[in-house]
């Protein structure tokens, strides 16, 4: 038992974490994860010392989650029109119990998929299915107008669909730093996604650093030549993707500078 006990006191700070992801409310969440602990002090056995610990006592977690009925803030999901608070809070309320649940075990709290099945006692396909549809959701509460700064054609389509897979539109492609410039001030983007070098239609970074100083946008680079933005200097950029990517590995940036970037996205969404 004490090896168990070891354990338990190993997890908890992450599961008391989970529960107030999960709930919206760390008070709401403490009392699910107090009526998990108090039912494993009645049926011990629920979870047996080993690699799997954590796996059981977050089921266990479940287990009182659903059979409680104690009523959390987050119970009500939103459609992505109704959600006007971008912060990365809200955007986990708004979405249905069941793919909160899913999306907070895989990528909160680092569960596989397959454990995430388990957890929550479903198919794995099915638990991958909330999982996407969760990822999906997130995306639609987040859409927003891009702008693409880049001058090869081919990776110009590649992101404008990838982008648009996402739920979000384009306002423009540029392929020169005063196109880019000329765009930005016309469309007023959400997001750019800029290109360095654009070859005889100049620099991307300069294209970039004059758009700033008329808007407050997040911006993305995603370049071949990361070097010239990794000098050590300050400021460097906070979102780099490097060529050739791997379209997930954009996906999640795009996603993670929107998050931050918090409502100022949101007054630029597309209509």
């Amino acid at each position: 038992m004490s090896d168990v006990s070891e354990q338990l006191v190993a997890i908890l700070p992450y599961l008391r974490r989970y529960a107030r992801a999960l709930v919206g409310d760390q008070n709401v969440g403490d009392t699910y994860v107090r009526i998990c602990l108090e039912t494993l002090v009645q049926e011990p056995h629920r979870v047996k010392a080993g690699p799997d610990a954590r796996i059981q006592l977050f089921s266990l977690f479940h287990e009182v989650f659903t059979r409680t009925g104690v009523r959390d803030s987050a119970s009500d999901a939103l459609e992505p029109g109704e959600l006007t608070d971008l912060t990365v809070e809200s955007r986990l309320k708004a979405l249905p119990p069941s793919e909160r649940q899913a999306l907070l075990l895989t990528t909160l709290e680092g569960f596989s998929v397959e454990q995430a099945a388990e957890i929550l006692k479903v198919p794995e396909a099915t638990a991958a299915e909330l999982v996407a549809e969760a990822w999906s959701m997130v995306n639609q509460q987040m859409a927003t107008s891009i702008l693409i700064i880049e001058d090869e054609p081919v990776i110009a389509l590649d992101i404008a669909g990838l982008v648009a897979d996402m739920g979000h539109s384009v306002v423009g492609v540029a392929t020169s730093q005063s196109e880019a410039v000329q765009i930005a001030r016309k469309g007023q983007p959400g997001l750019v996604l800029a290109d360095i070098d654009l070859g005889v239609g100049g620099s991307g970074l300069t294209a970039v650093k004059s758009i700033l100083q008329s808007m407050s946008v997040p911006v993305i680079f995603v370049t071949a030549y990361p070097e010239r933005l990794l000098t050590g200097e300050r400021p460097e950029p906070t979102y780099l993707v490097t060529k050739p990517f791997e379209p997930d590995t954009l996906k999640v940036t795009i996603s993670q500078a929107l998050s931050f970037f918090g409502t100022h996205a949101e007054t630029r969404k597309a209509v």
